[in-house]
């Protein structure tokens, strides 16, 4: 065995052949090993094998001894440890954070390269690297150690960790990771709340009052109500308490005249662009209905619209260019589901990507479908008033498309926004701990009489109207929970656009006495939203079994809580209690669908049970229940219970510190 010496670029002998230290040993024998002394890492090594073969113990010579070796060199480095951390540098702009500061560059669509280099000594050995951006994520595909880089899209602004590993021939290695923080985006260009006491909807992208695009309502038909989508504000952007709640209100237009415009446009639609807004269609709409729009050059038809089609029965964001032949291109983005519920806040976002030259509806913060590629060429500047609530007519100067509802939270960027960053838009957050909810359903049966229960709070008027054996005892609506006499209120629903976040609470006392006579597994519906042929989502209870009362000697069902979906074949996709359903007093159960993250939550009191589980939502078409539940294309798993206090809001609550101070106990 030889051992290459750099400084000299010799090879020296470490040690030679082993052999017996006398006589000889006979065919197929080993002569034994010899230990060598020991080995440096990273040296470079060479040996090869000899075999010497001797007649009758060396007696007879065949023209002396047989000599054989190997077909040249064996060349090896002694590598006895897995890779060591190895290094990441990063592309411009971005810098890594040092343990006294954090610099922001870039932003949202602004990608970052990174570069991997081998830790001291691994620079021959490693064969790999892989990364990945959160501690949780999976590992990326591996990357050659001969092309050590990776580029990374950051989709939101914020501080990101990168780790990265290297591996060699004995696996991966020890892990390295940094920060990096990625600034902000440019914010909206024009921003609109709707929440003035009267004149003009102010632009508050900015305070310069030059530069804002403020929008007029017009004289009929368009007004200011309490129906916003943010609701009741009880603390600012930094968390801290309004001293004073403040309740928000949304543009109502009429459907026929009533309209909010800029007087200039606002949008350049030959760069890319952002639009958003909140709806709620008022009713089931008999035409187009538009909720955004800015017209083009000279053009009969809108630059772009978000509207209603009823062409379509979807949600749509149609992109129209007129080219220099005078040859129309209409492109547009459609929803994914058909005929979208009515009298719900829905969130739309329309996006066009210069740079991918498509468009992409989104709504609730989902993207719609596949991006819709765009015709080449220079588009049209888009020099027309952004409109709220209509489009162009057929003419130009004309107006159509009334829009018959609310719209509010408008926005509009001159940039397009990444998926993420428009899931965040979505979840409409005051601050960390606080999302915007607008109560859209509250009923206060103890205060109710007859057979049916108002709503008196919301602003939004529906009713629980009591059917079968239900009654109002003063302090709830009392069901027997027997299937027959079909006892349950129902309102015309769906209250909340089931694919976007919505909170719901509810007190509960049970009938013990009726619900130990339910065989073991009994699923019972508290309140929830029914689908075309199923359920949607509910609040529900299940039992599980039974127990002995000590004071009584009686027998008491044993049950848990739910909130979810009971699926057609009696499985259950939500989250369970804790603990059993307390027998005693009545319950708070509140429960929280986060569409943008896909999970549903379930606080028992003001105490989150369990781990938010992932929820694919189920859009709800009919009523809103309470004390029943719409399964299997019929109605049952009626509930023996008193329930009160029931209450609706559009937007899921951030916390437990809102959910405690919001719905209360």
């Amino acid at each position: 065995m030889d051992k290459y010496t750099a400084s000299s670029g010799t090879w020296s002998t470490v040690f030679e052949a082993a052999r017996p230290t006398s006589g000889y040993v006979g065919d197929n024998v080993s002569p034994g090993s010899v230990p060598t002394s020991t080995l440096t890492e990273g040296t470079l090594y060479r040996y090869r094998a000899w075999t010497r073969s001797y007649y009758n113990s060396g007696d007879d010579y065949l023209a002396g001894p047989s000599n054989g070796s190997t077909t040249g060199w064996c060349y090896f480095k002694v590598d006895p440890t897995r890779p060591k951390a190895p290094g990441i540098a990063l592309s411009s702009p971005y810098s890594v954070c040092s343990a006294s500061s954090c610099t922001a560059a870039g932003g949202p669509g602004t990608g970052v390269t990174f570069t991997f280099t081998p830790a001291s000594g691994d620079a021959a050995t490693n064969t790999n690297y892989e990364y990945k951006l959160t501690s949780s994520a999976a590992w990326s595909s591996p990357i050659p150690a001969s092309k050590p880089t990776a580029v990374f899209t950051p989709p939101t602004s914020g501080t990101f960790e990168v780790f990265v590993r290297a591996e060699d021939s004995l696996g991966w290695g020890v892990t390295n990771s940094v920060d990096f923080l990625v600034a902000e985006g440019p914010g909206p260009v024009g921003q609109w709340h709707f929440d003035e006491a009267s004149g003009a909807a102010l632009d508050t992208s900015t305070t310069v009052a030059a530069e804002q695009d403020n929008a007029t309502l017009s004289s009929s038909g368009a007004s200011r109500d309490a129906r916003g989508r943010r609701g009741v504000l009880t603390h600012d952007a930094t968390g801290a308490e309004l001293a004073t709640p403040e309740t928000d209100t949304g543009l109502t237009v009429d459907g026929s005249a009533g309209y909010a415009a800029t007087s200039g446009a606002v949008v350049e639609s030959r760069s890319s662009y952002t639009v958003e807004a909140w709806a709620r269609l008022a009713a089931t709409p008999a035409h187009n209905q538009v909720v955004l729009s800015q017209s083009g050059s000279g053009s009969t038809q809108p630059g772009f619209a978000v509207y209603y089609s009823t062409a379509y029965g979807k949600w749509i964001f149609n992109w129209h260019w007129t080219d220099s032949a005078g040859t129309a291109h209409f492109v547009r983005s459609l929803a994914d589901t058909a005929s979208p519920p009515v009298k719900v806040w829905t969130h739309l976002a329309g996006v066009y990507d210069t740079k991918a030259g498509t468009i992409q509806l989104y709504v609730n913060g989902k993207a719609q479908g596949s991006p819709q590629a765009l015709p080449s060429g220079e588009p049209e500047a888009d020099i027309g008033p952004l409109e709220f609530g209509r489009g162009s007519g057929s003419t130009a100067g004309t107006f159509t498309d009334y829009f018959n509802g609310q719209i509010d939270e408008a926005a509009v960027w001159q940039r397009a926004l990444s998926p993420a960053e428009l899931s965040t838009e979505a979840q409409l957050k005051t601050n960390d701990s606080y999302a915007a909810a607008e109560l859209v359903a509250a009923w206060d049966p103890s205060t109710a009489t007859g057979t049916t229960v108002a709503d008196t709070t919301s602003g939004y008027g529906s009713s629980l109207t009591l059917s079968g054996g239900a009654s109002l005892d003063g302090t709830g609506i009392a069901l027997n929970g027997t299937d027959g006499t079909n006892d349950a209120a129902i309102t015309q629903g769906p209250l909340v656009d089931d694919t976007g976040s919505f909170t719901a609470t509810t007190a509960v006392q049970l009938n013990s006495a009726a619900l130990v006579k339910k065989p073991i597994g009994y699923m019972g519906q508290v309140l929830g939203q029914r689908s075309a042929d199923g359920s949607a989502w509910g609040l529900w209870y299940e039992l599980t079994g039974t127990d002995t009362d000590p004071e009584t000697d009686t027998t008491i069902p044993v049950g848990l809580w739910h909130f979810g979906r009971l699926n057609t074949d009696g499985s259950f996709t939500g989250v369970v209690s804790d603990d059993v359903a307390n027998l005693g007093s009545a319950v708070r159960l509140t429960g929280v669908f986060d569409a943008q993250s896909g999970t549903v939550s379930l606080y028992v009191g003001d105490a989150q049970n369990g781990d938010a589980i992932a929820y694919t939502a189920t859009p709800g078409t009919g009523d809103f229940a309470v004390g029943k539940a719409y399964v299997n294309s019929a109605w049952g798993h009626y509930l023996p219970a008193t329930v009160s206090d029931i209450r609706v809001w559009a937007g899921a609550m951030a916390s437990q510190q809102q959910i405690a101070e919001t719905v209360g106990d």
